[in-house]
């Protein structure tokens, strides 16, 4: 049903462009100068097919002339259309609906201004390509051809050449005074969630693609994306790009004095396991930074602190209910340090996750023993190496790996169904469970990033405008992410996603006339009234 609904849509649009194109290519001004008085007179001049002279003729209608004071045009009262010159109308149409949900959004959040700061003499261009990836998706190359439809007055602005034109001009200034800027407009009491993910790409000359670890699990060469997220408004806060090859955990530190060199405020981070490192939490902790991290149970000083719990740990005292989950909590000081800075150790028991975990942990088990049998060794897996594994070296049988069963057995009796959670802001161990779980919004901004707005795969070649096409999508993200978030405030999330409500709203259409005739919208359907009444939208 929604298919069928979608190539109506579709078929809709591009009606309207043929009837644009038609218009731009068919009928034009022409302008004619008087030597002898200097007044300059307009005609629009319409081209056609002479059936019986069998050639091409064009017809002139006297519209006006220049004011030569103003150099405007004053449009003659004899031009105006009426009901007996009908004949010289011109009309223009364009698609509307979605265009005025998320001007609603532009407008609530300024996100034009805010370049416009930056980018004065091709900020609109920005915002349109944006809204092109949102409506439509796909290579920003198709923006012209769609632009016939959403704004045919723009639509030569936004050729292949300009656009290229347009991201080449994105400098490093611009992109960081509009981050600078944007971030300004966050609240400080709200939590923010730090994450990466890789964007795959067939490039072979830029030297942000490189092989790592593919999120996605492609075997493709691949660039990272680091972000900011925050949990309150669900919108993207700041993003960076980084190499393919760049683990995880070593990127937390630039990150941090990347956005202290923007003067923002004192964030609150919210991140997962894959960024602890002693490293990385003296980092937090020297930057007076807040912060909500999860730390692997295959910590020595974690397991310690499991070990001290293990035998009370499900004490009813210790019992919660956790939206469906059965979690006992303990909750201990830590501190961190040579400089003793005070933190929170938050321990979790959930006897329903030690199946899973012990799933986990002898699949990790297999790939570990793999590496070490083909000496592929990764650093970070070091200490599984030397814990959960013996290997022997002979001059006959050569190297022969062999799994530590009296450690094993002990790590999967003990720790499995245990997690933990360092921070240095949240006493309360269910309320850090909460925030922690509300990162949920990272997974679903990347997931748009990728599927929605077209960045499964990159396909530029130079760093510039590899950064330039991040930046465009960064502004596409933003919007939205902006229109999930009102979406799920009303009753709207029960029947759409974010991609089926601009659909839904894709064929309300505003054909303009030339002259004094005005406009008219066409007939809006129920659901459409209805979207439009929620979100509080005339149609203008």
């Amino acid at each position: 049903m929604y298919a069928k609904k979608l190539d109506i849509c579709q078929e809709h649009r591009y009606n309207i462009y043929l009837c644009n194109l038609w218009v731009n290519t068919m009928s034009s001004q022409v302008k004619y100068t008087n030597k002898t008085t200097g007044v300059t007179y307009v005609y629009e001049s319409t081209s056609y097919w002479d059936k019986e002279k069998k050639q091409p003729r064009n017809k002139r209608v006297y519209i006006g002339k220049i004011n030569p004071a103003t150099g405007q045009l004053e449009q003659s009262k004899k031009c105006t259309p009426n009901a007996n010159d009908i004949r010289d109308m011109v009309a223009t149409a364009r698609v509307v609906g979605p265009i005025q949900v998320l001007d609603m959004l532009d407008k609530t959040w300024n996100i034009s201004k805010l370049l416009k700061i930056v980018c004065p003499t091709y900020y609109r261009e920005i915002q349109i390509m944006a809204y092109y990836l949102m409506i439509n998706g796909g290579a920003l190359s198709h923006c012209e051809t769609w632009c016939y439809s959403y704004f045919p007055e723009l639509s030569n602005q936004l050729s292949s050449q300009r656009i290229t034109e347009i991201l080449q001009s994105i400098n490093l200034d611009a992109r960081q005074g509009f981050l600078k800027n944007w971030i300004s407009t966050m609240s400080s009491d709200d939590y923010y969630c730090y994450d990466i993910t890789s964007i795959s790409s067939y490039s072979q000359s830029n030297e942000y693609i490189k092989y790592g670890y593919n999120r996605d699990k492609e075997r493709l060469p691949q660039l990272n994306l680091a972000a900011v997220f925050s949990q309150k408004s669900g919108l993207p806060v700041h993003y960076h790009a980084l190499a393919g090859n760049i683990t995880d955990v070593t990127t937390l530190d630039n990150f941090l004095s990347t956005l202290k060199m923007l003067d923002t405020k004192r964030f609150h981070y919210v991140m997962d396991r894959g960024f602890y490192s002693k490293k990385n939490v003296d980092a937090l902790i020297s930057k007076r930074a807040k912060f909500v991290l999860a730390v692997p149970t295959n910590n020595k000083w974690v397991q310690s602190a499991i070990d001290d719990v293990y035998d009370d740990v499900e004490n009813p005292d210790n019992y919660h209910r956790i939206g469906q989950d059965t979690v006992y909590v303990n909750t201990r000081l830590h501190s961190w340090g040579e400089q003793k800075a005070r933190c929170y150790l938050h321990l979790y028991y959930n006897p329903y996750l030690r199946a899973c975990d012990t799933d986990k942990f002898n699949a990790k088990l297999l790939e570990y023993k793999a590496e070490l049998e083909s000496d592929n060794l990764i650093c970070a897996h070091q200490e599984a190496y030397d814990t959960f594994f013996i290997a022997k070296t002979t001059p006959k049988r050569g190297k022969k790996v062999s799994y530590n069963k009296p450690a094993i057995s002990k790590y999967i009796k003990r720790y499995t169904g245990f997690y933990a959670i360092l921070t240095n802001s949240i006493k309360d161990p269910v309320e850090s469970l909460y925030v922690y779980r509300n990162r949920d919004v990272v997974e679903k901004c990347f997931d748009d990033l990728k599927n929605q707005l077209d960045m499964k795969r990159l396909r530029m070649h130079s760093s510039q405008t590899v950064e330039a096409r991040l930046f465009v999508q960064f502004i596409a993200l933003i919007y939205t992410s902006a229109l999930r978030q009102l979406i799920k405030s009303t009753e709207l999330s029960k029947k759409y996603t974010v991609h089926e409500l601009l659909y839904e709203l894709s064929n309300i259409t505003k054909v303009t006339y030339s002259g004094k005739n005005g406009a008219i919208i066409t007939q809006i359907s129920k659901s459409q009234r209805e979207i439009l009444k929620t979100l509080q939208i005339t149609i203008v």
